[in-house]
């Protein structure tokens, strides 16, 4: 076992080692550049794209609408590296971390854009008539035969990675912070997480996508007030914060009270690191999720999918980071969700860490629905249809086991495989890069036409 895991550890460095990050910071960079900078420039369009994406329009086929879609994707991606990522990030980075957050984002942005045009550009109906797609549709549909294996690839890691990453390790975080703040037995949180993820998933995409647009607006506008509130009592703080971001993005920081201090190396590999697991951008699971969309245009849903992760970095992330750094709690030793409970603590005594937990519970709980749907089309590649059902109990029986067990090489195997993912996706978005420019050129060539 000790092997298993020093091979896993050796694994994971290399994962989410420099050359990984380079490579998907690189990606991301070439596609923006590729695109022209577009999804920069089109942030409005995207949220006024969100806004009309409520309701499916007549000629559009789907099973779900756009809102619904990304709420889905936004469901598994705003989970608990909004707030313990983010923390880990600054403890292990220094303030410079979330700087490298940002720019991982903006970069991206453009990365979804091109997961979600592919993902929807290639999708194909399965014998049920519902709509599927994703990276291992893309390379199935959109490469040759002999990259075939690059999405069966991208199928197996995703289809284990979610049961760690997307599905325990959450209900893990559940179950903790509850016993933590309010006394909650370890095995009740996961009775109860077990019966409500599977009053869900058990009904689909279709129920998912509802739950998702319901839940996920109230829990991020909701989370954003209550980071708000931290930044109000810490107000003059913020001009120092900001000084200290971009300051110690560029040299290093020196250990202060109970921070260790870091290099400059610490905070891009860092920030990117929990940039990356926070926003999922160059992982591919958006397109799994956006593909369900009601939709006639690839390029619409790209817009709409890519807005998931300035929602998730620029704004969630900005907001637990910016409450670490203003309240000062970032140099007192705490990491993790530990370090974001005592920001919100220090602004709001005797119930700031309350919120947090419940924030934590309802942002993993969510990632457990997203993740569900994300790994049920993984299995669903490989296997067919026939694997949806066993699939499904077998998720929903995993999240108990999650809530009392120890879980670091889980969390160690999960995170590699996760990483994993990002291999077959990035070299499917290189090789296809051309066939998102024709497809964003036509479009918006076809928008001018009909506005002259």
């Amino acid at each position: 076992m000790e092997f298993l895991q020093n091979l896993v550890n050796s694994v994971n460095g290399l994962v989410w080692g420099p050359p990984m990050l380079v490579l998907i910071l690189g990606t991301g960079l070439f596609l923006m550049v590729m695109l022209k900078f577009m999804p920069l420039l089109r942030i409005g369009t995207g949220f006024a794209l969100i806004w009309r994406g409520r309701v499916k329009g007549d000629e559009e086929t789907g099973e779900i609408t756009p809102f619904q879609a990304l709420m889905t994707s936004l469901a598994a991606t705003v989970g608990t590296g909004n707030i313990a990522g983010v923390a880990t990030a600054i403890f292990l980075g220094g303030p410079g971390a979330l700087f490298w957050m940002w720019c991982t984002a903006l970069v991206g942005m453009a990365t979804k854009y091109c997961e979600v045009v592919l993902a929807v550009h290639y999708r194909e109906k399965d014998d049920r008539g519902e709509h599927v797609g994703g990276p291992m549709y893309a390379i199935k549909n959109g490469l040759h035969k002999r990259w075939l294996w690059l999405g069966g690839a991208f199928a197996i890691f995703g289809g284990l990675a979610g049961f760690g990453i997307g599905n325990m390790v959450q209900v893990n975080s559940m179950a903790l912070a509850l016993e933590a703040t309010f006394a909650v037995p370890l095995w009740l949180t996961g009775l109860v997480a077990m019966v409500l993820v599977g009053l869900v998933i058990l009904g689909g995409i279709k129920r998912i996508g509802k739950v998702a647009a319901a839940l996920v607006p109230f829990m991020c506008v909701a989370y954003i007030i209550a980071g708000i509130t931290v930044l109000v009592v810490h107000a003059e703080q913020i001009p120092a914060a900001f000084d200290l971001i971009f300051t110690h993005a560029f040299s290093p920081i020196a250990a202060t009270g109970g921070f260790a201090g870091a290099a400059v190396m610490a905070a891009i590999r860092f920030g990117v690191a929990r940039g990356i697991f926070s926003n999922e951008a160059g992982l591919g699971t958006a397109g799994i999720a956006q593909a369900a969309g009601t939709t006639k245009s690839s390029v619409r849903s790209g817009m709409i999918g890519m807005m998931g992760t300035f929602i998730d970095t620029l704004i969630i992330c900005t907001i637990t980071g910016l409450a670490i750094i203003c309240s000062g709690v970032w140099t007192g030793g705490e990491s993790g969700a530990a370090l974001s409970a005592a920001a919100f603590e220090s602004a709001m005594p005797g119930f700031g860490g309350a919120v947090l937990t419940i924030a934590l519970v309802v942002f993993a709980f969510t990632t457990i629905l997203g993740w569900s749907y994300f790994g049920e089309k993984c299995w669903e590649f490989m296997v067919g249809t026939r694997a949806i059902w066993p699939f499904r109990v077998i998720w929903v029986l995993a999240v108990p086991f999650g809530a009392i067990a120890q879980l670091d090489f889980a969390w160690l195997l999960a995170d590699t495989l996760n990483g994993l993912m990002a291999i077959p996706n990035l070299i499917s978005l290189i090789l296809l890069s051309p066939v998102v420019v024709k497809l964003t050129k036509e479009y918006f060539a076809r928008a001018q036409t009909q506005a002259a």
